[in-house]
């Protein structure tokens, strides 16, 4: 997020493209064979870009993960993210230019998200400096970022029906995340913590969730807040029938927080009907020939 608040970016790279109707079509049998960089700008001028790449666009060393004409590069302090793809329809435009993402420090967490392991989430660098730079008018600019990961040996559907997740700029440099879900077997997931610039991190006791309004498509959402508090959409950001991303604003400890949450209904998302729909926003370009 920009540090006014106007603008802000979301940047995904997948090995085994989880959302890909091409990746469910093929069975999820060979996930290099559905790679994929998703970029999402919010803002005046936003695109969205989501090609569904084969394994010939995939290239990768221990620090870096190149997918066609995009890439991201760790050089032991910083997250250098070189972008170039275009737009979904309706908006075709470009994507070019260049992301860099600073962890004030890299955390030691892992949090599995089922009993056995087969999900895990690996909150990187909750919290971050972010340097945008990109070939569009007023996409130059910075802020607080966020760095992490998911892993799966199974389908999101297989194991969870619902899972909503947010993560809060706390006054003093902190980030507070919140992750909720529905899992397949009748458990529940509800995990909150804290993590400070220094990279150390503490379970807290949760706020009790708290509803807000259905997005555009109706996914219900929730997140979490103080007793009596409304959390509220601040700024729309991805809107499908399946999934919203929002910039929220929630109240913890008495304070307002500012940050980002994301919904996902994966009843919704199971549905073969879904999938040609989502295949019109998300291209299946299988060849790839790198130039070097």
């Amino acid at each position: 997020m920009s540090d006014d608040g106007s603008r802000a970016l979301s940047v995904i790279a997948f090995i085994g493209s989880v959302f890909s109707p091409w990746y469910r079509w093929s069975g999820r049998r060979d996930p290099e064979n559905h790679v994929c960089i998703n970029v999402a700008t919010y803002g005046p001028g936003g695109r969205f870009a989501m090609t569904d790449r084969g394994r010939s666009a995939l290239r990768q060393t221990g620090t870096r993960f190149e997918v066609g004409p995009s890439r991201l590069d760790w050089d032991g302090r910083s997250l250098r993210i070189a972008i170039d793809e275009r737009g979904a329809p309706p908006l075709f435009g470009r994507i070019l230019g260049e992301i860099r993402v600073t962890p004030a420090a890299v955390t030691d967490v892992e949090l599995p998200l089922t009993a056995d392991g087969a999900h895990v989430w690996r909150p990187f660098a909750p919290v971050s400096g972010i340097e945008v730079d990109l070939d569009a008018p007023g996409w130059r600019w910075r802020g607080h970022g966020y760095l992490d990961a998911n892993f799966g040996l199974r389908a999101l559907e297989a194991d969870f029906s619902y899972w909503t997740w947010g993560r809060y700029a706390l006054p003093g440099g902190g980030t507070a995340c919140f992750y909720d879900a529905d899992r397949r077997d009748g458990t529940g997931l509800a995990h909150g913590a804290r993590f400070l610039p220094d990279g150390s991190a503490e379970e807290i006791a949760l706020p009790p969730r708290r509803p807000m309004a259905r997005s555009l498509w109706r996914v219900r959402r929730e997140t979490r807040g103080d007793e009596g508090s409304r959390p509220r959409q601040v700024r729309g950001m991805l809107d499908a029938p399946f999934y919203a991303r929002a910039m929220v604003e929630t109240v913890l400890d008495g304070q307002s927080v500012t940050g980002v949450h994301e919904a996902l209904d994966l009843d919704r998302f199971a549905s073969p009907l879904l999938k040609p729909m989502i295949a019109l926003r998300v291209p299946r370009r299988r060849r790839w020939r790198f130039g070097d």
